[in-house]
């Protein structure tokens, strides 16, 4: 499991010492005792909501671009929204934690997951429920980057223990809402707007349980702190060919991760599976992160490099979409399955961005750094999805692109995985670095 060094994320790819990257020590007074039995909870409960906006679409994706009115192409539109405003408002969480603390800005995050859920089933228009969705997607955003610097605030000494935790409950969330959408939409009278909707309510759970965290305003910092990191030496990670590799990589796996939760279902509905199937299928692919999500990190802790790891899950991949293009309903089972494990490049990606660095200074920029640059790459991928299957009139297309990516995922996820630090190949001293920590 990832050590106490484990990813949390900025705004700069440069490194400065900030409050948000020391782990209070255990027992710090600032940290208060109560919130030793509330945080684990309120982080399950926010891990559960990140993912449930973007799977229950995806799982209604059918419905919801022939209720709109949507075109394949503007449904790709759709489908890159969540990498979008992952990578347009996380680079705000970093400062906006430093102002008011973590807690309220996660809690403002749940907010708004509600809110935006609470919309979408209103919208009239394309446009109205981009900008429902892009709600939403904001609180995920800002909440998906300081959930690590929570862990590293409150459990300095179980930073991946906690990691783990909140991993299988993202992924637990994520594999919920693509079994459940469908006949929760059945159930409540065959509505799209009401299938998608019903997700408000686990929200509202999230929401009640943050409000506690956000009088503690440990994690926020004071001007005079702000000013003197502002004077502290830099690191520039643009230098590192390791911090690139590791930008493509999590972009790569980011992207087959935002085509498959968007796109999957369709492709099985499309094949000849039922809707329910279809869904029950993604969630199979998404709750393969729950064991996997602990389980790996485990074993990058334990190799000095990881390239093993990314060789196997980029086979399983291409073994996936291989089997997708030639019997996507027959053996549809074996493809999510192996797409699933294909899938849990992510924890792989975050585990190994813990791994690159000697500091906690270090950690924090080069996550930045990587997840910032990552989404951006993976806008286009499901956007080229859409185009490619409205401008063929199938299937074949869009997944041989999906296995095409992912052989340039296996070369810099090997590169990314080789045992150096992003302060060697950056020309930073020893003694610099050290003086960080």
């Amino acid at each position: 499991m990832p050590d106490e060094e484990t990813t949390t994320l900025s705004a700069a790819p440069t490194v400065r010492t900030e409050p948000l990257e020391a782990p209070a020590p255990a027992g710090d007074a600032r940290v208060p005792a109560w919130t030793r039995w509330l945080v684990p909870l309120a982080l399950v409960l926010a891990a559960v909501n990140l993912r449930p906006a973007i799977t229950s679409l995806g799982s209604l994706m059918k419905e919801v671009t022939g209720g709109l009115h949507m075109s394949g192409g503007l449904a790709g539109v759709l489908t890159s929204v969540p990498a979008f405003c992952f990578a347009l408002f996380g680079i705000m969480a970093p400062r906006l934690a430093r102002r008011f603390g973590p807690g309220a800005v996660v809690f403002a995050g749940m907010a708004a997951i509600t809110v935006g859920l609470l919309l979408r089933p209103f919208a009239g228009g394309t446009v109205t429920f981009l900008a429902a969705s892009a709600l939403a997607l904001m609180g995920i955003a800002v909440s998906n980057v300081l959930m690590p610097v929570i862990v590293k605030r409150y459990f300095p000494d179980r930073v991946g223990s906690m990691t783990g935790l909140y991993s299988m409950a993202l992924a637990a969330g994520t594999s919920l809402a693509a079994v459940t959408t469908v006949p929760l939409t059945d159930a409540l009278g065959g509505s799209w707007r009401q299938g998608l909707g019903v997700w408000a309510l686990l929200a509202v759970l999230a929401v009640a349980v943050w409000i506690p965290l956000t009088r503690d305003r440990s994690g926020s910092t004071t001007p005079a702190v702000r000013a003197q990191q502002e004077a502290a030496p830099a690191l520039r990670i643009t230098r590192s060919g390791t911090a690139w590799a590791l930008a493509c990589f999590f972009g790569l796996q980011a992207t087959g991760a935002y085509i498959t939760m968007g796109w999957m279902p369709t492709i099985f509905r499309d094949a000849g599976v039922s809707a329910g199937t279809a869904g029950l299928l993604l969630s199979i692919t998404m709750v393969m992160g729950v064991p996997l999500g602990f389980v790996i990190p485990w074993m990058v802790n334990r190799l000095r490099s990881q390239g093993p790891i990314v060789v196997a899950l980029g086979a399983c991949g291409l073994a996936g979409y291989a089997g997708l293009y030639l019997a996507p309903a027959s053996g549809a089972w074996a493809w999510a399955l192996l797409l699933g494990i294909s899938n849990c490049a992510f924890p792989l990606a975050l585990t190994m961005i813990g791994k690159r660095s000697r500091t906690g200074a270090g950690v924090v920029r080069l996550s930045a750094f990587a997840q910032c640059v990552g989404y951006l790459l993976s806008i286009p991928g499901p956007l080229l999805v859409g185009l490619l299957h409205d401008r063929s009139g199938g299937w074949d297309l869009p997944i041989a692109l999906m296995a095409a990516l992912m052989v340039p995922q296996i070369v810099v996820g090997v590169l990314a995985g080789r045992d150096r630090t992003i302060e060697d190949e950056a020309g930073v001293r020893e003694d610099e670095a050290g003086a960080r920590r």
